[in-house]
C-alpha cells in the first residue's frame, strides 16, 4: 500500500500529515482484521479506493480553519478521517449507526492523534447541530440523505464554495439529482473526479454539490 499516490497529488503535506497518511494503512490493515469495515480484498487498493477518493473533496475545497463539518454515515471513516489531517484546522463530526464502526474511528483517530475529530454513535438524522459542510461516501440515496441532513446547515457561508452537501457518488445518478432539484430551496452542481485525478478508477466518480 503506497502513499506515493497521496504525495503526489497533495505535494504541500507537512511531514506530520506525510506521517499519518503513512499510518492509515497499517492501521487500518490491523483493525480490518479484527472489525471488517472495508472489503477484504479492497485494502489492496487502500489508498486509491478510499484514501485519495475521500480526498477528492480536498481538490474541490480548501477548508478554512474553524470550519465545522459532519462526515454522515462514516463507516470506518471516510471521507472524514483523511480530510481531518489533510485540513487539521478543521472540525470533523463523524457519525454512524453502527457502534463496531464509530469504535474501529475512534482508535484510528486517537493513534494518529487527531484533535480534530469527534466521532458519535447516532443516526445522522437525529444530530441536533449545525455545521458549514455535511460530506458522505454514497450511503444512501441522495434525496433520502439530502431530506436528513440538509436542514442542519447553517447559512454563514465563508467558503467560495457555498455551505451545503458534497456527496461523493458514482456518475449514472441523474434521477437522485433530478428528485434532489425538485426539492425546496435546493441547487445542485457535480464535478468529475477525473478533473482531479487521472486513475481509471476515477472516471465513474463524482461529487454532487447540494446547495441552497
Amino acid at each position: 500500500m503506497d502513499t506515493a499516490l497521496i504525495f503526489n497529488y497533495f505535494p504541500g503535506l507537512s511531514e506530520k500529515q506525510k506521517e499519518q497518511f503513512q499510518q492509515l494503512g497499517p492501521l487500518y490493515q490491523d483493525w480490518n482484521s479484527k472489525i471488517n469495515v472495508i472489503s477484504r480484498k479492497d485494502m489492496d487498493q487502500f489508498y486509491l479506493h478510499h484514501v485519495l477518493h475521500s480526498l477528492a473533496i480536498g481538490k474541490l475545497i480548501d477548508f478554512k480553519p474553524g470550519t465545522h463539518i459532519m462526515d454522515a454515515g462514516t463507516g470506518g471513516g471516510f471521507p472524514g478521517i483523511p480530510l481531518a489531517i489533510l485540513f487539521p484546522h478543521a472540525h470533523f463530526y463523524l457519525v454512524d449507526s453502527i457502534g463496531k464502526k464509530i469504535k474501529v474511528v475512534k482508535e484510528v483517530a486517537k493513534a494518529l492523534g487527531l484533535k480534530n475529530v469527534k466521532a458519535e454513535q447516532i443516526r445522522m438524522e437525529q444530530v441536533d447541530q449545525s455545521f458549514d459542510f455535511i460530506v458522505s461516501r454514497a450511503v444512501t440515496d441522495l434525496e433520502a440523505f439530502t431530506r436528513w441532513t440538509f436542514y442542519k446547515i447553517h447559512n454563514q457561508s465563508k467558503h467560495r464554495l457555498p455551505n451545503g452537501i458534497l456527496y461523493l457518488k458514482g456518475m449514472e445518478i441523474e434521477d437522485e439529482i433530478t428528485r434532489v432539484k425538485q426539492l425546496k430551496r435546493t441547487k445542485v452542481s457535480t464535478y468529475p473526479l477525473s478533473r482531479f485525478f487521472k486513475e481509471e478508477f476515477f472516471e465513474s466518480k463524482q461529487i454532487v454539490h447540494v446547495y441552497k
